[in-house]
């Protein structure tokens, strides 16, 4: 990490918003993807108790990933259409998955969800992060591969390559750097983990 580019970066974002994402007009941007309601139902339908019944839950999933304004519009569609033609053992490992992402073992929870994905030619860095993103905002990330590309190639963020195809490696080692790059900037900076993202991108 170039801290040095993002001690700039910091320096630019507060010069023309003071108060970091209680600037009105990054309140006004903060809005329009709903984040405090996106987290409220994501948490509230995606809890631990709530993973028992796998379509049930598949269904939650997709209503988050509908709603989500971080998540393509062509990409939207497909997961929802792709949860009626899962074989019930594809449904529960997709599930299963997600809980244990979300609440238990990180990385078996993700390689499930990756090889139920990865099959349907939906394993896509967007639809793997975003509801951990939502559940978890203050600890997961979500990846979009064009702000990781670029956040990669502008702050130097040396050993970590970009891949299309997802892969817990690569996700823990980005997280774990975003994450000591939220504690090297002012706090207004990352209100959420989503929030910090933003400022990244906008800084680049």
């Amino acid at each position: 990490m170039n801290l040095e580019k993002l001690k700039q970066a910091e320096g630019l974002f507060l010069s023309k918003y003071p108060s970091g994402f209680m600037h009105p007009d990054l309140q006004a941007i903060g809005k329009k993807h709903k984040m405090d309601k996106m987290v409220e139902l994501a948490q509230q339908t995606l809890k631990k108790t709530h993973f028992k019944d796998p379509l049930a839950a598949a269904e939650a999933m997709s209503k988050v990933i509908s709603r989500s304004s971080m998540v393509s519009l062509f990409e939207k569609p497909k997961f929802r259409d792709i949860i009626p033609t899962l074989e019930p053992a594809s449904l529960r490992q997709l599930t299963g998955g997600m809980k244990q992402y979300l609440y238990g073992n990180q990385q078996k929870g993700f390689d499930d969800m990756l090889n139920v994905l990865a099959p349907v030619k939906l394993a896509k860095w967007s639809l793997m992060t975003i509801i951990p993103n939502y559940v978890h905002p203050q600890d997961e990330v979500f990846l979009k591969p064009t702000t990781v590309k670029g956040v990669i190639k502008a702050f130097e963020l040396n050993g970590l390559e970009y891949r299309p195809l997802p892969s817990w490696d690569f996700y823990q080692r980005y997280r774990d750097t975003i994450l000591e790059m939220k504690t090297r900037v002012d706090e207004t900076l990352s209100p959420s983990n989503a929030a910090f993202s933003g400022f990244l991108m906008m800084s680049m």
